[in-house]
């Protein structure tokens, strides 16, 4: 049974950690604390089931298109409106509520446009692997598999690439790196689309491995997305990689019997927030944060 919860809760982490590192990514660059990324994860999914029902492609070729649309989507909202509000000197508080309006702008459009019924992957739901004592469906394997890669992936060029040192670069000092010779301007661009990406392979993940999901599915995801984010150091893209994969397995081995019973599943979010308090109490910055003086 733990290996079983275990497992469940790396299908769940991994999700949450990949769309958490998007999140984190354009926090740390950009301070914009984007309200509208559970809804960029949610068009990501409607793209992929979209070319995977409508137009029966493959479930690759289908999480490519989705992963790909999603960041042209992140790309054009930075040059139609985040850039233009940052021109215009707008401020933390005003990126924010913009955000907001922007969730529910895009929510309403994939209700409009996709209508409020569950859809789902055409792939077999009964196909399960089983591995010892631990059983998974296809698509929860694939999870792991694809979020394990993914965030390997996302390691390396952060710690290894060009492009990774300049983000690295501006997050820590916008003004240094820009007379340091880093394109700002260039460096957002590339950050809009990863963010965009990974939430448009999230989006892909999280609608295979709850079987069905709807319009509201992202914003469900939203609040474990920011938990995440904080238990693992706002600002740390790092820190939101370990905080996704802990919450997922935190909220999954909760309901563990042999823990004094477990908690009802229904309570899985409750679990997750209540781990972020008390890393926080100990830990103020968050796991992998930095301590900042104001």
């Amino acid at each position: 049974m733990f290996l079983q919860l275990l497992a469940n809760g790396l299908v769940a982490g991994s999700v949450i950690a990949i769309a958490a590192v998007g999140v984190s990514l354009v926090y740390e660059i950009l301070r914009i604390v984007n309200f509208a990324h559970g809804d960029y994860l949610t068009f990501g999914a409607f793209v992929g089931v979209a070319a995977n029902v409508r137009y029966g492609e493959r479930m690759l070729v289908a999480t490519i298109v989705a992963i790909v649309a999603t960041a042209l989507l992140a790309l054009v909202l930075e040059f139609a409106l985040w850039r233009p509000m940052r021109r215009r000197g707008a401020g933390f508080m005003s990126l924010f509520i913009t955000s907001i309006g922007l969730a529910l702008l895009l929510r309403h459009v994939l209700f409009l446009v996709a209508g409020a019924e569950p859809r789902s992957y055409a792939v077999d739901p009964f196909k399960v692997y089983v591995v010892g004592s631990v059983r998974l469906g296809g698509s929860q394997g694939a999870a792991i598999v694809v979020g394990a890669v993914a965030i390997v992936l996302v390691g390396l060029l952060l710690a290894r690439t060009a492009l990774g040192r300049k983000m690295r670069a501006l997050a820590d000092d916008r003004a240094l790196a820009s007379i340091a010779g880093v394109n700002v301007d260039r460096v957002v661009v590339y950050t809009w689309l990863l963010a965009g990406a990974l939430a448009g392979l999230a989006g892909v993940l999280q609608g295979l491995v709850q079987a069905s999901f709807t319009p509201n599915t992202g914003f469900q995801l939203l609040l474990p997305i920011f938990a995440a984010v904080v238990l693992g150091g706002i600002g740390s893209a790092y820190g939101a990689l370990v905080g996704g994969l802990l919450l997922g397995v935190a909220m999954e081995l909760s309901t563990w019997e042999e823990l004094a019973g477990g908690v009802n599943p229904v309570y899985k979010p409750v679990v997750a927030f209540v781990l972020l308090i008390g890393v926080l109490l100990v830990r103020p910055q968050g796991l992998l944060g930095k301590e900042r003086l104001l």
